[in-house]
């Protein structure tokens, strides 16, 4: 199955702030993409523009006046018409209760202000992409795991790069899988093997690598510049870490 990249464009983006230039520097990088924006500057008028226009994602900001970001969230995906929509939070905050609180509400990504236009285009993509993957796999309302061009599907043992459906074995999609939902967190080669191949595997510790190595070719990944599945020397491997501010 592909989602070809021109399939997004058109999708109703709502950008929710109070700040305008930050509406209008969002609202600027989407139009040129060709997306169509819809804009509101406080929580109960994203609600009103909610249920009027059904936008295909929000980009919701945490503080807002009359109704914070949260309570939206919160409201948006209590409701069964609504609760599809994907929300990415921005916040200026760096306490990480926000970001957790929020996730918790169930946003499905977060952005950090200030923020890359160009990255927060790409994340705009990427969920754009996940929702019509997952609604063209009558996946809708299943866990998923969304990096840059990387979605997986754990459900349906699953997982697409860009427009493309990965071919993985199912060693390499537990290993994918292992590595992408722990971001960050480094696994030793024989952690690794424990847990994906198990206790009574009898290898040794260069099976990992060799996975690895046919991971990162259908990812189409640089050991060296990994935009993925970083080594770390000595030790092990972990799933690289996405700097999105700045």
């Amino acid at each position: 199955m592909q989602i070809r990249g021109d399939i997004l464009k058109g999708s109703k983006i709502l950008v929710v702030d109070d700040e305008t230039y930050i509406v209008e520097l969002v609202k600027f990088n989407l139009e040129k993409e060709g997306f169509k924006v819809l804009v509101a500057y406080d929580g109960q008028n994203a609600l009103e523009t909610v249920e009027k226009e059904r936008p295909d994602l929000i980009i919701l900001d945490i503080m807002l006046p009359n109704v914070d970001g949260l309570e939206v969230c919160r409201v948006l995906k209590q409701d069964p018409v609504y609760n599809t929509i994907p929300i990415i939070m921005l916040t200026a905050k760096a306490e990480e209760f926000d970001t957790v609180l929020g996730l918790e509400m169930g946003a499905d990504d977060y952005i950090k202000k200030p923020f890359s236009p160009r990255e927060m285009v790409a994340r705009v993509k990427a969920r754009l992409r996940a929702l019509k993957i997952l609604k063209a796999e009558k996946a809708v309302g299943q866990k998923i795991y969304v990096y840059k061009d990387l979605i997986i599907i754990p459900e349906k043992y699953e997982a697409f790069l860009g427009e493309e459906k990965l071919e993985l074995t199912p060693k390499e999609f537990k290993l994918l899988s292992l590595l992408a939902f722990n971001q960050g967190k480094v696994f030793t080669r024989e952690v690794l093997l424990e847990k994906v191949w198990g206790y009574e595997f009898s290898g040794d510790t260069r099976t990992v690598d060799v996975h690895i190595r046919h991971l990162r070719q259908k990812l189409g990944d640089d050991s060296t510049y990994p935009a993925y599945i970083e080594t770390v020397r000595g030790i092990g491997y972990k799933f690289a870490e996405e700097q999105i501010n700045g």
